[in-house]
């Protein structure tokens, strides 16, 4: 036979001239590039009469045109998944480094390019260990001597591909194979030839070999193929270097991946047997799936290359895997499953982060003690039960009371209040910070580091001026209590706001109010609300105290002999008002006891709520926007994972 080489092309050249340039060369003149064309020619000779050269004339299949990507079928899950791949890198380059997504990365720009390449044609590499028969196999699946064989290591010591179509440059380029190594096979016009077309065969350096440039050569076209025959003799079929550095690692493509044992004619059939045996159990070790029975997963078959041996069946294999034309499709989503377990470790939680109403309301309960909103409500409740008393109290008690207030004006109560000891605003201060620690500690349990650090910067980053802006709100429910305090009846030590409100009162953070401070600002600062018994309560005090006057003036009156005598009327009118203003008091005071306690409470929830407003914009929210993205990004992953056509 006459062997059909495809005339060298310059590198680079693109696919969408692959069909002019074949064909012309078609039409011009004979391949014939030499060495090869010689061989070929000998190859006739041997075959005697009846020798015939086959050529593939270019047919309309061959013309340029738009071509169908091979994962961008209808109803393929490549698509959706690169999609969501492509969504999660972006997510996450601002949390994790680029050395963590460099694989996915790689994935994407690989995918993108197969994706512009041409979908009729599937390109499978022969790879195997120095001696392994890789090369005569090469030969044997072409028809002719392509690739160099002999007993000189290492024989073939660049990429040397062979296409069964026209329309292949593209993808060749993409593999840096030279136009000078671009052959063309001898087809016999047989079902199983047909069967190939859309076949490119890449011949690879041995990956053994003692030249690194071989090796380097190996890894990168091994990660551009869409399908790998590796081939594996009697000898070497358990090299450690084989499994290790291949095998285990593209164990998730084992669907495009054809182990044959070579040189089984050199085995008896029980050994050939047993070594098959021996081969698929290292697979099951390395994790690569063996298609058994129908199952998906690796063709495991032995052959002799030299003698021709299984060569057939293997071209069959290759002719049903070719005519699929899924092949890119299976090593692309193979890819996408290698990436996403590497990957794994940055986005899989080992249980349920996230905050709880639990942590938010404990969150919420160190800031109140901090802000001191209970000691504020129990002042308020004081508060309103003083008003109470000075609306309702005796003339004489409160002529008392401010007497009193009076003469301790600047007195030890408010020189103790102005002197805090510091221990006390570092006790406030340490509060506000324990309680941020104790959020985010809840808040990444169970995350992976990168997003458990993300969250934790983001709750540090927004306490920066958490105690400050408490301080605020301390301040201004202090001021206001102290105020009203001092227009009353000088009970100002009442208004103290506990540990936490007292530190914070002394340190002035000069931040603005924010609207709920602005808000709990003006209700303190108002006038606590009266209930409508004041009025008859108020009414009745100044009736028992006319009662007083009016029986006091009459008793002068007798005694200064103004008023005829008679006191038993001016006395029981005077101890009418003696006992009923007191008496009057008391119950002002007990019916003023339930408001009071309202008023109270409705001053703590003021308090608490500004505070938890204010953790809530400058820590929750952004611990919550970090957990919102990591549940984005984790939503993207189960994407990319959870329609794995390989089983990674």
């Amino acid at each position: 036979m006459t062997a059909v080489t495809e005339q060298g092309r310059d590198h680079g050249q693109g696919p969408e001239n692959d069909g002019v340039e074949e064909g012309r060369g078609d039409e011009g003149r004979h391949w014939d590039d030499g060495l090869i064309a010689r061989r070929a020619a000998d190859a006739v000779q041997d075959n005697g009469e009846g020798g015939q050269a086959v050529r593939s004339e270019p047919g309309p299949q061959d013309e340029p045109g738009p071509q169908v990507e091979a994962y961008g079928l209808p109803g393929s899950p490549l698509r959706p998944r690169l999609d969501a791949l492509r969504e999660l890198v972006g997510l996450s380059r601002a949390r994790l480094d680029g050395d963590t997504l460099a694989e996915a990365g790689r994935v994407l720009d690989e995918a993108s390019a197969r994706q512009r390449l041409s979908s009729r044609h599937t390109v499978v590499a022969i790879a195997g260990a120095t001696g392994s028969g890789k090369s005569t196999l090469f030969n044997a699946l072409a028809g002719v001597q392509i690739s160099d064989t002999g007993l000189r290591r290492p024989t073939t010591s660049a990429p040397i591909a062979c296409s069964w179509t026209d329309g292949a440059a593209g993808l060749l380029d993409r593999l840096a194979v030279p136009g000078r190594l671009r052959r063309r096979p001898v087809q016999g016009g047989t079902a199983t030839d047909e069967a190939l077309q859309g076949l490119v065969l890449v011949d690879l350096p041995d990956h053994d070999s003692a030249a690194t440039g071989h090796r380097e050569q190996v890894d990168r076209v091994l990660a551009l193929v869409d399908a790998v025959i590796w081939v594996v003799d009697p000898e070497k079929y358990a090299d450690a270097a084989l499994h290790e550095r291949y095998l285990r690692p593209l164990a998730g493509h084992a669907e495009v991946s054809f182990v044959v044992l070579n040189q089984i004619d050199r085995l008896s059939g029980e050994a050939a047997d047993l070594v098959l045996d021996d081969l698929r159990r290292l697979l099951d070790e390395d994790g690569m799936a063996v298609g058994e029975h129908g199952e998906p997963g690796a063709t495991v078959l032995p052959l002799s290359a030299l003698s021709g041996a299984g060569v057939g069946d293997l071209r069959e294999l290759l002719g049903r895997f070719v005519q699929d034309r899924t092949a890119a499709a299976r090593r692309l989503s193979a890819d996408v499953d290698a990436a996403a377990a590497r990957l794994r470790p940055v986005y899989v939680a080992e249980g349920r982060p996230g905050l709880g109403e639990r942590a938010r309301e404990q969150f919420t309960d160190r800031l109140a003690e901090a802000v001191g909103a209970a000691a504020a409500g129990q002042a308020a409740e004081r508060e309103w039960r003083r008003n109470a008393g000075r609306a309702c109290g005796t003339p004489w008690l409160r002529l008392w009371r401010w007497y009193e207030s009076t003469r301790q004006l600047g007195g030890l109560d408010l020189m103790a209040q102005a002197l805090a000891p510091p221990e006390e605003e570092l006790t406030a201060r340490q509060r506000v910070e324990q309680a941020v620690r104790k959020l985010a500690d809840d808040a990444v349990d169970g995350l992976p580091a990168p997003w458990a650090q993300a969250v934790r910067e983001a709750a540090v980053n927004g306490a920066k001026g958490l105690p400050e802006a408490l301080d605020e709100l301390s301040r201004n429910a202090q001021a206001g209590a102290v105020g009203r305090g001092r227009g009353g009846n000088g009970d100002t030590g009442s208004t103290a706001l506990g540990t936490g409100g007292k530190g914070a009162a002394k340190r002035g953070s000069g931040l603005p109010v924010t609207a709920p401070v602005a808000g709990v600002q003006g209700a303190r600062a108002a006038r606590p609300p009266r209930p409508a018994w004041w009025p008859a309560a108020v009414l009745a005090q100044a009736s028992m105290t006319l009662l007083q006057i009016f029986g006091g003036l009459w008793l002068l009156g007798q005694i200064v002999g103004v008023i005829e005598p008679g006191l038993l009327v001016p006395a029981l009118l005077m101890l009418a008002g003696v006992v009923g203003g007191p008496l009057v008091e008391w119950s002002c005071a007990a019916a003023a006891r339930g408001p009071a306690r309202r008023y109270g409470q409705e001053a703590e929830r003021r308090l608490r709520e500004a505070a938890a407003g204010c953790g809530r914009a400058r820590v929750l929210d952004p611990v919550a926007a970090e957990l919102a993205r990591y549940r984005e990004v984790r939503e993207r992953y189960v994407a990319v994972t959870e329609l794995s056509t390989t089983g990674g």
